[in-house]
């Protein structure tokens, strides 16, 4: 990989470190929030799943942004929004309306870096360095989910918010002085040259808007996705306050809330240099598509259901550690499949997945919060319907993706 590809590689990496640790804050954050400000279950749940609002309503906006402004703006201008308002969390938590509307901001700047992120991917990146390049960006939202994790149970919460803030301003910062776009026709120069001269406008041709929902191997990836983040949303949002209900955890316990974004980061990047290695190794690009997509929905339905049977600490911690880390293998998976069908429009295909596959996260928040109360604390029912909607999206990418370009 050129220098030119690593450096924007590394970049965007870098923005969905941040990306990530600035929404796994708040799940660990709101325990000593709801003691301090007297916020019940239901409240709770509401606040945690405003941040999806935003995110959903966000991801098609991308696409436009990108098109007019350039991925230099889109990319700066989400890393921006978000920081400030993590920034500004402290000051709004006393008025929780406030607080929710804050929330919702923090996902609509989220919501724009992925789709432009998978613009920039989709057009330089080559084919067989897709999923080393994908994994490598899950890989550090991972490692951005571990940092939250280990530090925040030990700061004051506050706290945790300015530096988060901060490290995202500094980002920006980098970002602008160091990325530059450049408007040539990448249509006419090979995808090497491409890359150190970047257009981050999209190509000319165009489709209509239905085109993108007309396809079974597009609703494969959509639904595969939506399967993946209904058991990742339930763990983000839920599993420090699962282990401090469930097991007494104390702050020291719940750094063990690290361990499944380890794990998550380690196997992510092992899958996408397997998955590469595999279509160097003339496996179809379908087979290995379907094969680390298999692993990564059935593999974490497994889990969970042993996750939720043990009553020991350790034990559950092991068994959703390994639920999270089998789930990366999707980044080599149905992640990857935009860039194969849709090369020149995975920024919009990948919007419309990541629409499709935050309405869990809106869900999750309430839903959970009812399922718990409607069965008298108890959490199997949530773990059940989990690993059910896993194997549901299991069974149809399996039957109906493609690796062959359809738009």
């Amino acid at each position: 990989m050129s220098f030119g590809k690593s450096r924007t590689v590394t970049l965007c990496s870098l923005a969905n470190f941040i990306n990530a640790a600035d929404r796994a804050i708040m799940p660990i954050a709101i325990i000593p929030m709801a003691k301090e400000l007297n916020w019940n279950l239901p409240l709770q749940g509401y606040i945690l799943s405003s941040f999806p609002i935003g995110y959903l309503t966000s991801q098609l906006f991308a696409h436009i942004f990108v098109r007019r402004f350039g991925t230099k703006a889109v990319l700066a201008l989400a890393v921006f929004t978000w920081s400030l308002v993590t920034f500004a969390t402290p000051f709004l938590a006393p008025l929780p309306f406030l607080l929710i509307f804050s929330r919702i901001a923090l996902g609509f700047g989220e919501g724009l870096a992925l789709p432009t992120i998978f613009h920039v991917f989709s057009n330089y990146v080559p084919m067989e360095e897709r999923s080393r390049s994908f994994s490598y960006l899950i890989a550090l939202g991972s490692v951005g989910q571990t940092f939250a994790a280990l530090i925040c149970p030990h700061i004051a919460w506050r706290t945790v918010f300015f530096f988060f803030g901060f490290i995202g301003f500094l980002w920006t910062f980098l970002w602008i002085i160091s990325y530059r776009d450049f408007n040539l026709n990448i249509g006419n120069v090979g995808a090497d040259e491409a890359f150190l001269h970047p257009s981050s406008k999209l190509g000319n041709k165009s489709y209509r808007w239905i085109e993108f929902i007309s396809h079974w191997p597009l609703w494969a990836i959509y639904i595969a996705h939506f399967s993946m983040n209904w058991s990742s949303y339930i763990v983000m949002v839920w599993l420090p306050s699962y282990l401090t209900k469930t097991f007494d955890a104390d702050p020291t316990n719940l750094s063990f809330t690290a361990f499944p974004y380890v794990m998550n980061c380690l196997l992510g990047v092992a899958a996408g240099h397997f998955a590469d290695s595999l279509i160097q190794n003339r496996w179809t690009v379908l087979s290995v598509r379907r094969l680390m997509t298999a692993i990564g929905l059935l593999g974490p339905a497994l889990f969970m259901l042993l996750f939720i049977s043990v009553d020991n600490l350790l034990l559950a911690v092991v068994f959703i550690s390994i639920s999270m880390g089998l789930s990366a293998c999707n980044s080599a998976g149905h992640l990857s499949n935009h860039a194969d069908i849709a090369p020149n429009h995975a920024g919009i295909t990948f919007a419309i997945s990541n629409t499709l596959a935050t309405i869990p996260g809106i869900l999750a928040g309430p839903v959970t919060a009812e399922l718990v109360v409607a069965s008298h604390g108890r959490w199997f029912p949530v773990f059940i319907l989990a690993s059910g909607v896993n194997f549901v999206g299991a069974i149809i990418y399996q039957s109906q993706s493609a690796s062959t370009q359809i738009l």
